[in-house]
């Protein structure tokens, strides 16, 4: 499965604990990441910088759904999942 076009939902979602250039202490979730572009793609996609969680994250009918919402909603529920606390 490729990601879908002008979506970003997994550069959105979930907290990145790494650092991310321009990002130094990561990004919480809900925030969007500094390297998404205006059309939903990623500047650092396939470059060493790219954190290896972002790597980890591939496009799955559970995960990116019928359309970008559906995304988000499973992404943030597997945030709340794996949050401490």
């Amino acid at each position: 499965m490729n990601c879908r076009d002008n979506c970003g939902a997994c550069c959105i979602a979930p907290s990145i604990t790494s650092p991310v250039p321009g990002m130094p202490h990561g990004k919480p979730a809900g925030v969007p990441c500094v390297q998404l572009t205006v059309d939903f793609r990623c500047r650092i996609f396939g470059r060493p910088e790219r954190p290896a969680f972002c790597g980890g994250l591939q496009p799955s009918a559970d995960m990116c759904g019928a359309k970008r919402d559906d995304a988000i909603v499973w992404l943030a529920a597997l945030e709340a999942q794996t949050a401490p606390g």
